[in-house]
């Protein structure tokens, strides 16, 4: 096994739009929640998907995710997204994500997001930035 790289936690609070009639959050919505402690995981490396795109037409596309819902999260819950990454290979990660109540650490939902990078011309994965691959030599 790799070695992980622990990203700081990223923070968020559960609104009316992510809940249904009864105040829970659809199961979806933890996807949401995922995806932008990893969005904001690539910011606060200065790694720009913008970039990325333009530049050389690549992107970080999610090749499986695998959930398991412990609790429900309910309107107005402030929420901890726990991110750590273990780079498998130069064009592939996997994130092992959580999401709990902030108030008392209730685990809400786990996941592992597999994450490829890939030159959307070609189809085809192509490594990392170098600026991704440098974080897990530390």
């Amino acid at each position: 096994m790799n070695p992980r790289f622990k990203h700081k936690d990223f923070y968020c609070k559960v609104y009316v739009e992510d809940t249904d009639f009864q105040g829970v959050v659809y199961h979806a919505n933890y996807l949401k929640y995922f995806e932008r402690a990893r969005s904001q995981f690539l910011i606060d490396n200065s790694l720009s998907q913008i970039d990325a795109m333009s530049e050389s037409n690549d992107s970080y596309v999610v090749k499986s995710i695998n959930l398991s819902y412990h609790h429900p999260a309910v309107l107005e819950d402030d929420l901890t997204v726990c991110t750590e990454i273990e780079l498998v290979s130069k064009a592939r990660t996997i994130f092992f994500q959580s999401i709990l109540n902030s108030k008392n650490d209730t685990l809400i939902c786990k996941g592992e997001v597999e994450v490829c990078f890939i030159n959307n011309d070609k189809g085809k994965p192509k490594a990392f930035p170098l600026g991704l691959l440098k974080l897990f030599k530390n």
